[in-house]
C-alpha cells in the first residue's frame, strides 16, 4: 500500500527527530539503524526509502538538530540569557534535547564530508547570531568575540559532561558562565 505525500513527510520528520535526539544523546558512532527504527517507530525500509543511506541521514539529521536548536535561538532574549541557560546543569544532563555543537564535535573529523559541511553552516549561523549580540567594536572585534564565545560554551560543556566528579562538572559550568559574563 502507498503512502500518502503527508504520511511520507510525517515518517521523515519523525525518523529526523529521532536521529537527531539519539545521535546526541549516544553520538553518531553509537547508533545503529536498528536503534533508529526502533525509537522512530518504522521500518528498515521507511528509513532507507526516505534517506537512501545511514550516512544521508546522519547528515540530515545533523542539519535537523541544529535548525531546531536555532529556532529555539530567536526565542532567546539576549546573550547573558543564554549563556546561563546553555552552561546550566540542566543542558549538562539532558545532551538528547542539548547543543548539536558540544554533542558532535568530536566526532565530526571521522563523519563524511556532507555531514561535515552541514555542521560547518550551523557553525557559522551561531557565530552570526552570538556576533549579532555583541556591541562592543567593530564587526571583525564581535565575530572573533563571538568564535571565542562559542568555543568557551562549547568546550565547558563538553569537560562538564565528560568528567566522573559532580562538584569538578559544576565548577567547570560556573567558573565559565562567570568569566563569559565579564
Amino acid at each position: 500500500m502507498r503512502v500518502s505525500k503527508e504520511k511520507a513527510a510525517e515518517n521523515r520528520d519523525r525518523i529526523l527527530k529521532a536521529a537527531s535526539r539519539l545521535m546526541r544523546e549516544r553520538g553518531i558512532t553509537g547508533v545503529g539503524v536498528d536503534a533508529l527504527t526502533e525509537a522512530a517507530g518504522m521500518t528498515h525500509g521507511s528509513l532507507y526509502s526516505q534517506f537512501g543511506s545511514r550516512e544521508r541521514l546522519v547528515e540530515e539529521a545533523v542539519a535537523d538538530a541544529i535548525a531546531t536548536k536555532g529556532q529555539e535561538l530567536r526565542e532567546m532574549s539576549g546573550l547573558s540569557d543564554y549563556v546561563s541557560e546553555y552552561l546550566s546543569a540542566a543542558h549538562r544532563d539532558q545532551p538528547g534535547s542539548g547543543c548539536p555543537f558540544a554533542a558532535l564535535c568530536c566526532e565530526m573529523p571521522r563523519q563524511s564530508q556532507g555531514a561535515r559541511d552541514r555542521f560547518t553552516v550551523g557553525l557559522k549561523g551561531m557565530v552570526g547570531w552570538l556576533s549579532g549580540r555583541m556591541t562592543a567594536g567593530k564587526q571583525r572585534q564581535r565575530d572573533e568575540a563571538a568564535l571565542t564565545t562559542l568555543a568557551s560554551l562549547v568546550g565547558a560543556l563538553v569537560l562538564a559532561r565528560a568528567v566522573s566528579d559532580p562538584k569538578l562538572s559544576d565548577d567547570i559550568l560556573r567558573s565559565t558562565r562567570k568569566r563569559l559574563e565579564r
